[in-house]
């Protein structure tokens, strides 16, 4: 390495690194034997999560405990650092605060779905009575919300919509608990349960009687509503009942910057997510076009977070991403591996956008001779659980984590000419995004989030999402999985050169390692996505990912992580690693050593 580029790095590390934190619902699974024993993520084409593979260290985590199928709130709590064990008081508080509904001390809200009952036999025919609910589900939380129990007048009900088939629900009053059950049965074809107290106080007999009554009161306003009575005729399953489940109070815990002493921000379209930041006092932000499902634009949540970190204040965001758990959900297998492309490519937006980011403050250094050290990013990915789509729920399986400073990941494309190659296609939004972002301050969040968000509609934008009424064949994805293990065996049998020195030198690698790593010939023009628009991951040419720094690993899967230097690990160490790797916190290292090479600058 040169003397200059010596004095850049030490100059560069000089401030700990901005991260943001990927967290892919449901991103996990099991083996399947029509794709030849491979996970959907092993047959999935994800060259930008497998260039932060390949930059740098890997390890499989546990989100809660191993052996435990955790839900999303428990395993995010976790992983930001707030032990579920010790503070958990059910899920409806944060549903209900993502919402929008208001909780003070003393209130308890429930997470909610609408569902079908069968009022004759007292049956839940489907817990989600259609998950396409978005232009109902408003008009009917606005019918139930203000609801009077007859029996409890003393306790104000408040409803409100939160995403596709859920709602929020919060109950006020004096002597409230929620140490009590709910009344969902949590599988299809079982009988709507009884509220039943967990304790012997008298709250909580008391609130067991308020909510049943609440359920019942609910059912009688749902099963006579006119969109109801026309989803009968039109032969559509009437959305009759609102299951009530995970009773919560407001919890009490220190903030997300008191605890990691880092401002955080959280780009989350589904309610729980958002409510659960907001319960840690991270900044929620709203990325125009995200819905938390299958058509959510994902440039733009991408867009939010990256403006965010470059421009709005914040040390950390947090991106949620749903619709890969909705595909396990729905047993929809095709639908798994097109929806973790779509999730590569987004994290090929963020990728550039923060290369972009940092290129521009050494361009600045250069020109103005200015000796302000240039703020670096790292980007971490992971999932909060495994949905099997076999299982069509919550599994125990371990997910993979990858974390890598963004730019090595941007040299594991290729170098500098492959990340060069493919910045010319984010250049015009990201002009545009300069344009009308006027270096906002942390007061001014929602301003820069507006502005990066138009940005995304630019050269760059809309990501192409999957047709889910007409997915790929299995054939075909075999196919793909096929070649994606040939390309990879090529690659790790091709790395007779040293990237560790390329990377260091900031020399290129030689073009016959490229071609012995399976890369495809590059091509300058990036083709038309097939409705028209340009997207700019997906569309441009790639290398495959290089080694560059870390472990030995150079995909991201659960095979792959598991050999990973970071072993196997539960979520309650994902952010001291993340602490410790930006160089925020020194916490001793192992007999190993296996961070020291990043934590020394």
């Amino acid at each position: 390495m040169g003397q200059q580029q010596q004095e850049q790095q030490q100059q560069d590390s000089s401030l700990p690194d901005k991260v943001i934190l990927v967290i892919v619902d449901g991103v996990g699974d099991v083996t399947i034997p029509a794709f030849g024993d491979r996970t959907p993520l092993q047959v999935a084409h994800t060259p930008n999560l497998d260039c932060i593979a390949a930059a740098g260290l890997n390890g499989l985590v546990d989100a809660v405990e191993p052996g435990l199928a955790c839900g999303s709130d428990t395993s995010h709590m976790n992983i930001l650092g707030y032990d579920p064990r010790k503070y958990y008081r059910g899920r409806g508080a944060f549903e209900s605060m993502g919402a929008g509904l208001p909780m003070a001390p003393g209130d308890i809200a429930f997470k909610s779905n609408f569902a079908t009952l069968n009022t004759a036999t007292g049956i839940v025919e489907k817990r989600r009575a259609d998950r396409q609910f978005e232009h109902l589900g408003p008009t009917l939380c606005d019918a139930l919300d203000g609801l009077v129990l007859p029996s409890f007048p003393q306790h104000a009900v408040s409803v409100k919509y939160a995403t596709e088939h859920r709602c929020g629900v919060v109950v006020r009053g004096a002597g409230l608990s929620d140490a009590i059950s709910g009344t969902d049965p949590l599988k299809d074809n079982l009988p709507l349960l009884k509220v039943e107290p967990l304790d012997d106080s008298a709250e909580a007999q008391h609130t067991a009687a308020v909510v049943n009554e609440l359920s019942s009161e609910l059912h009688k306003l749902l099963q006579h509503h006119p969109i109801n009575q026309q989803r009968r005729a039109e032969g559509k399953a009437p959305a009759n009942c609102v299951l009530l489940r995970g009773c919560g109070s407001r919890i009490s815990v220190p903030s997300f910057e008191q605890l990691h002493g880092m401002t955080a921000c959280l780009v989350a379209p589904t309610k729980i997510i958002a409510g659960l930041g907001m319960s840690f006092d991270i900044q929620p932000l709203d990325a125009p076009g995200a819905t938390g499902s299958y058509d959510s634009h994902f440039a733009s949540k991408a867009a939010v977070a990256c403006g965010a970190l470059v421009n709005g204040g914040f040390d950390f965001a947090l991106l949620h991403v749903k619709a890969v758990d909705d595909t396990g959900h729905d047993r929809m297998l095709a639908m798994k591996v097109k929806f973790l492309e779509v999730v590569d490519r987004m994290v090929g937006h963020i990728l550039m956008r923060l290369h972009h980011a940092e290129q521009q403050q050494r361009q600045q250094q250069q020109q103005q001779q200015d000796t302000q050290p240039v703020q670096r990013f790292t980007i971490c990915v992971t999932g909060d659980h495994s949905t099997p789509v076999v299982f069509g729920d919550h599994s125990h399986e371990p997910v993979p984590f990858a974390m890598a400073q963004v730019q090595q990941a941007v040299a594991a494309m290729g170098g500098r000419q492959q990340a060069n190659l493919r910045m010319q296609y984010m250049q015009p939004a990201l002009q545009q995004q300069q344009q009308q972002e006027q270096q906002p301050g942390q007061g001014d969040v929602a301003a820069a989030a507006a502005a990066a968000a138009a940005a995304a509609g630019g050269t760059c934008g809309r990501i192409p999402l999957p047709d889910v009424k007409q997915p790929p064949g299995l054939q075909e994805l075999l196919l793909q999985a096929e070649e994606q293990q040939r390309r990879r065996q090529a690659a790790l049998q091709g790395m007779a050169f040293s990237s560790r020195q390329a990377a260091s030198s900031g020399t290129e690698q030689p073009q016959q390692q490229q071609q012995a790593g399976g890369a495809p010939p590059a091509d300058s023009t990036a083709a038309p996505a097939a409705d028209g628009v340009v997207d700019g991951v997906g569309s441009w040419p790639e290398a495959w990912p290089q080694l560059v720094l870390g472990d030995a690993v150079v995909a991201f899967d659960e095979l792959s992580a598991s050999k990973g230097c970071l072993g196997r690990f539960t979520g309650a160490g994902v952010m001291p690693l993340v602490k410790q790797f930006t160089g925020r916190a020194v916490v001793p290292l192992s007999d190993a050593g296996w961070m020291r090479s990043f934590v020394q600058r």
